[in-house]
């Protein structure tokens, strides 16, 4: 199958589950019976001689074959005999095409029932249109752990009996927070694999990101889901950069700007703009206004600095997330010095960052920023011993090296 085909099928899925889900209102049922038209599909759309190509209407394909599985599904069960008599005489929902589902099926499957893990393996495979296979090797798990966490998120929404609709105007916002939390983390899965020797998993970032738009082209006036997709942008445009030759960890600082996706940084920067203009401001918009600092500096020397921390200011003042004040302290050592830095990490110490690697890793830099290398080396080894991702770990384990090596 060709890439343009794949990408067909994945723009494809989330109609059609969506008009087999509008129309008959099994949501398990209809999910199992596109994810079988589309693994159909592989093989049928092949070019020739394998397949006969990709067919002048492949929605109607699609929506055919689904419900000819959804019908054959219900042959199957016996206390169903009544509803199969009906739906067999039936012909499949004739509107897929005059009507998109993605945003409500992005709702239904980052209800708040779900947990985060399950909701991001049914988002990826019902509106992302990935094979449980293909959702199993990007969070590097068997095919077998990622199929009864999506049974067992199908499972849950079909106790909550969640239909699929919109829901009521007064959950809409916070169930479009789950959303965005849902895709948010799918990206940053990508760019950064929390496991596995390479750095990124751009068939996640990129999935992310498509689905991030298809979510802005449903609610275009909405500052939050601009702000995330600009964050996504923003940040994505680096990843050319983001690693050397033999897949080594390239630091921000150091990067060739001139290999940063020009294109990208510019779509980025006008939404966070946008995002930023609208009222009340949320978090999103505020990371992607800090990322468009970053990506707007000619060099890492003339980034705003100041802007910088007083965007992360903000930021922490609305999230209180310790993450961000993480991030602030960067930014305050770069305007009032490692030091003052060193003690507003201290204040995250015994927290929920103290058990991973991201924490050290920042102590390592302000402490080599201030001269002390003794300190800093041993900084970088404990963040190297305590991150699973292979370019993460040998990057940190160079730097302890490098600075026993030079010395104080």
């Amino acid at each position: 199958m060709t890439d343009r085909t794949e990408d067909l099928l994945r723009d494809l899925a989330p109609r059609v589950l969506g008009a087999l889900a509008r129309r008959w209102g099994d949501f398990a049922a209809c999910e199992d019976a596109v994810q079988e038209a589309l693994l159909a599909a592989v093989g049928a759309w092949a070019p020739p001689p394998g397949g006969a190509g990709v067919p002048a209407d492949p929605t109607a394909w699609l929506l055919q074959v689904a419900h000819h599985r959804l019908v054959d599904h219900w042959r199957s069960e016996t206390a169903r005999r009544r509803r199969e008599e009906v739906v067999a005489v039936e012909p499949p929902p004739a509107d897929a095409t005059a009507t998109d589902d993605t945003l409500v099926l992005l709702l239904l499957c980052c209800h708040p029932a779900l947990t985060p893990a399950s909701a991001v393996a049914l988002t990826l495979r019902a509106v992302g249109g990935l094979t449980t296979a293909e959702v199993a090797r990007a969070f590097l798990v068997p095919e077998s752990t990622m199929a009864q966490r999506i049974s067992r998120a199908k499972a849950t929404l079909r106790a909550q009996a969640a239909p699929f609709a919109m829901p009521p105007a007064d959950e809409l916002a916070d169930r479009l927070r789950v959303v965005l939390h849902v895709l948010y983390l799918v990206f940053n899965e990508g760019y950064t694999s929390t496991g596995g020797e390479g750095l990124h998993r751009v068939e996640l970032s990129a999935e992310s990101i498509r689905l991030t738009r298809l979510l802005h082209q449903a609610r275009p006036d909405d500052g939050e889901v601009a702000g995330l997709l600009a964050l996504m942008l923003l940040t994505d445009a680096r990843r050319p950069a983001r690693t050397g030759p033999a897949g080594e960890l390239v630091p921000l600082p150091e990067q060739d700007r001139s290999l940063w996706d020009a294109a990208l940084v510019a779509e980025g920067a006008a939404l966070a703009d946008a995002a930023l203009a609208r009222r009340p401001i949320g978090e999103y918009a505020l990371q992607a206004a800090i990322a468009a600092v970053h990506d707007r500096a000619p060099s890492a020397a003339a980034t705003d600095w100041r802007q910088v921390l007083a965007l992360y200011a903000a930021l922490e003042r609305l999230s209180g997330n310790p993450v961000v004040t993480l991030n602030k302290a960067v930014a305050l050592s770069m305007v009032e010095g490692p030091d003052a830095a060193l003690a507003l990490l201290a204040t995250l110490d015994g927290g929920p960052l103290a058990a991973g690697h991201r924490l050290d890793a920042v102590r390592a830099h302000l402490h080599e920023s201030a001269g002390d290398h003794v300190a800093a080396a041993a900084a970088y080894a404990r963040a190297a011993g305590r991150t699973t991702n292979v370019a993460e770990r040998d990057y940190l384990t160079l730097r302890a090296a490098q600075l026993r090596i030079t010395g104080p």
